[in-house]
């Protein structure tokens, strides 16, 4: 008998909230993610990318696109998504005792456990020692705490294999291992693409670290893990420099806009990073609710009453009806 997993709760489920809440897509603001709501403007795609398959060119000037974006040596395969390099983070090493450290994004524990692994989650860095597999997210969702990377690298001392999940580093580049020199060959470095660039949809993420790791997993994501497109347009975003730093100019800003109008609605920030912020107010679900009768979509967490995250608007009139929401309560 085949058993069907029932997929884990993440932000980004609009479906589910019109079902419950009504209104067309239209009327919906989805606060739910951690995604750049003003996305790097399209470029224009070459015929070739759609009609023909990825070729390794292709493919390396990607690669070389992506190293000199986070400023690394390390080896590096782009995959679909920071979530196919999960996928396969649990078939890299032969199952045992992994540590996460919690609470994070769901995947990582469930990728692992899906693959027979004991997982344990664990509130505190130091809790990780020891593990055959220990997962880190830096800056961490929903929560923002960071860690430094000499923190990290003393932890890859204790452990057989450290995941350290960037997907929300790229406004705080100081945050991230990729640079570090002689970086310990059992860390696995995550970044996403789509989160910070606003094109979640194009589906492209890379892992870094030593040849023989990221060999290992080049393998096992098999060819043409990344569309044309994607590459197309992703090869050009990432070494628009000048994109991101006016990007990380007015993410940084509007997070402190954002945690204005909660503190005004009485909420306490929780943490965040400059793509989401994480509150706590008395009773999140109703609060969801209430939001979402407004047609406005957030994230809440069942391991808290209290919190709530909010991704930021991407537009001045999505800011003022979130303006007017948060004003009754």
């Amino acid at each position: 008998m085949t058993h069907l997993t029932l997929p884990r709760d993440h932000g980004g489920n609009l479906d589910a909230a019109q079902a419950r809440f009504g209104g067309a897509l239209g009327d919906w603001i989805d606060l739910s993610t951690g995604i750049n709501p003003c996305p790097y403007p399209i470029p224009e795609i070459p015929a070739d990318a759609w009609a023909a398959l990825p070729r390794r060119r292709e493919m390396d000037r990607l690669i070389e696109a992506a190293r000199a974006a986070y400023g690394t040596q390390l080896a590096i395969a782009p995959l679909a998504g920071a979530q196919g390099a999960i996928q396969i983070v649990p078939y890299l090493r032969a199952a045992g005792q992994a540590r996460v450290l919690a609470p994070t994004y769901n995947e990582h524990a469930g990728a692992l456990r899906g693959a027979g692994w004991q997982v344990t989650e664990c509130p505190t860095l130091d809790a990780l020692a020891g593990a055959d597999l220990a997962v880190v997210v830096n800056p961490n969702n929903p929560d923002g705490k960071h860690y430094p990377p000499k923190a990290l690298q003393a932890l890859a001392k204790t452990v057989g294999l450290l995941v350290v999940d960037e997907s929300f580093a790229d406004p705080t580049p100081d945050l991230s291992l990729c640079g570090t020199l002689d970086l310990p060959s059992n860390i696995l470095i995550l970044r996403s693409f789509g989160k910070f660039y606003g094109l979640a949809g194009l589906r492209l993420g890379f892992a870094i670290g030593a040849p023989e790791l990221v060999m290992d997993i080049t393998r096992m994501a098999g060819p043409w893990p990344v569309a044309g497109p994607a590459i197309s347009i992703a090869e050009q975003a990432l070494a628009d420099r000048f994109w991101h730093g006016q990007t990380c100019l007015r993410l940084r800003a509007a997070s402190a806009r954002l945690d204005q109008l909660a503190q005004s609605a009485g909420w306490q920030l929780v943490g965040g990073t400059s793509l989401f912020r994480t509150y706590a107010c008395p009773d999140a679900q109703a609060t969801q609710d209430r939001l979402a009768r407004a047609h406005l979509w957030t994230r809440i967490f069942p391991y808290s009453k209290q919190w709530i995250r909010l991704g930021l608007p991407g537009t001045e009139a999505q800011w003022e009806r979130l303006t007017r929401a948060l004003a009754r309560e």
